[in-house]
């Protein structure tokens, strides 16, 4: 028996002497060297036959013992338990992890997801980090409500109530990670619509959540007025998912004789309006497009929104607001989850808020934004004649369309050759429409001293002189 424990331990090695005695053993036992019911031998005698202290043997023997390779008989010593042969099925093809794909790097991305990342108030933020964290707030520690703390909440409701025109409690208010998080949560509590209309063209992300919670949902076609309200009567909707005050992608506004429309049609059908505000912050003519939520006198209208473009994106904070009668299904059905958001960063966007750093810091980004818009505007002028740029109202991007026989395809391809990221109206499509040619130019993330180089890259690689056609 000692011959089978007989081993060279290493006394210089990284590894604890103990764990150098566990692991033989347990390879002893796994490869039958160490056979069911042998008896090991005392803590002492070991110890004296491999030269190290009991201690030593005595940790060895209690990891051997927790993970169930070895019984401790009182009175009698150690013995190899029996081992399960783990049975493994030998395929012909083994399957295998394939890779995940390489995201490839352009030297200029003007996708429409991107910000102003050069104009992040940092220090600000950083300041307020160090405020939340400290010992004081030790008990941020633990699990907050659900709904998101509270001091955050009333900061969101102040907001939306000054902002958008949206009358709420904090009560009402539900913070959790994003739209992939929030959106799922709020389909399940719409447990009487069978069918719901999306947007086409609008977010990819809302088609692909309807289809991960296997629910049918119908698209429902946007014209320069928005969306049109008609369809949902004729394809029998029972809730509706719209982007009002800057429907994505197009840019369209919903207009106010379709809103009334809509906020009827919900009262009637006693259904749910499902209003997604993602970017209502960033408006540079006209006033500001009032939300649903605050023309809506039944409590039709679900309000959901996010900090992802009016921050960053990768705070992960969206929130929505409920009406009571979904309220207290919410709290029914998700009493027990915790809210997805660290209560450090909640604390932290709340002092941010409070203290007006937030308010400042979008009043600066619209500032910047109008500037990028208006450099953008007046850099395709030269290039009127092949390529309108419209959509210029509000948001992050405009709306290209380029008059030349060249495909989607093949712009893309060419824009994509010119190191330049983009994406053509179509990829957001459901069903097939008159969307060729029309590209979304995202300027957020582009310097105002590089916007015009960008374009002329752009017009370029597509062909298209100063002041000429496409060359297509």
């Amino acid at each position: 028996m000692m011959d089978m424990l007989t081993l060279a331990l290493e006394p210089e090695s990284s590894t604890p002497l103990y764990e150098q005695l566990y692991l033989h053993i347990r390879q002893a036992i796994v490869d039958d060297t160490l056979t069911t019911g042998t008896k090991l031998p005392s803590k002492r005698k070991l110890s004296d036959f491999i030269d190290v202290s009991q201690t030593t043997i005595e940790l060895a023997y209690a990891q051997l013992l927790a993970e169930g390779y070895i019984e401790s008989v009182p009175r009698k010593g150690f013995y190899v338990l029996p081992q399960e042969e783990l049975y493994v099925q030998r395929n012909e093809r083994m399957q295998t992890i394939e890779p995940l794909p390489e995201k490839k790097t352009y030297t200029f991305d003007v996708y429409p997801s991107q910000i102003d990342t050069a104009a992040f108030p940092f220090e600000r933020w950083r300041r307020h980090i160090k405020q939340v964290v400290t010992e004081e707030n030790s008990d941020l520690l633990n699990l907050g409500p659900v709904q998101g703390d509270l001091v955050l909440r009333q900061e969101i409701a102040t907001y939306l109530y000054h902002s958008r025109g949206v009358s709420c409690s904090p009560e009402q208010i539900i913070v959790g990670s994003g739209t992939e998080q929030l959106l799922p949560q709020l389909l399940d509590l719409l447990t009487d619509a069978k069918t719901f209309g999306i947007e086409d063209p609008g977010y990819p992300l809302t088609k692909q959540l309807f289809e991960q919670q296997k629910l049918r949902y119908i698209p429902i076609p946007v014209d320069e007025s928005g969306l049109v309200v008609d369809r949902l009567e004729t394809e029998q909707i029972d809730a509706v998912y719209v982007t009002p005050a800057h429907q994505f992608p197009t840019g369209t506004i919903l207009s106010v004789s379709r809103r009334q429309r809509l906020l009827n049609w919900a009262s009637d059908r006693q259904t749910y309006i499902i209003e997604d505000d993602y970017d209502s912050e960033f408006r540079y003519s006209g006033k500001p497009i009032p939300s649903l939520q605050s023309m809506d006198q039944n409590e039709r209208v679900i309000y959901l929104s996010t900090f992802s473009k009016s921050l960053m994106p990768s705070l992960r904070i969206g929130y929505m607001v409920l009406p009571p009668k979904l309220l207290n299904r919410y709290r029914a059905r998700y009493r027990h989850f915790t809210c997805s958001v660290p209560r450090f960063e909640q604390h932290t966007l709340a002092e941010f808020m409070a203290c007006g750093d937030f308010e400042k810091h979008l009043n600066r980004m619209r500032k910047t934004y109008r500037r990028k818009l208006e450099i953008v505007v007046s850099a395709f002028k030269p290039y009127e004649s092949a390529v309108t740029v419209s959509g210029t109202s509000a948001g992050l991007h405009v709306i290209l369309t380029v008059k030349t026989a060249h495909s989607n395809e093949t712009l893309r391809r060419q824009a994509e050759a010119a190191s330049i990221r983009m994406k053509a109206m179509d990829e957001y499509a459901i069903h097939r429409q008159d969307l060729t040619r029309q590209f979304l130019f995202g300027f957020a993330a582009i310097s105002e001293a590089v916007l015009p180089i960008v374009i002329d890259r752009l017009m370029s690689c597509w062909n298209i002189p100063k002041g000429g056609t496409s060359g297509g």
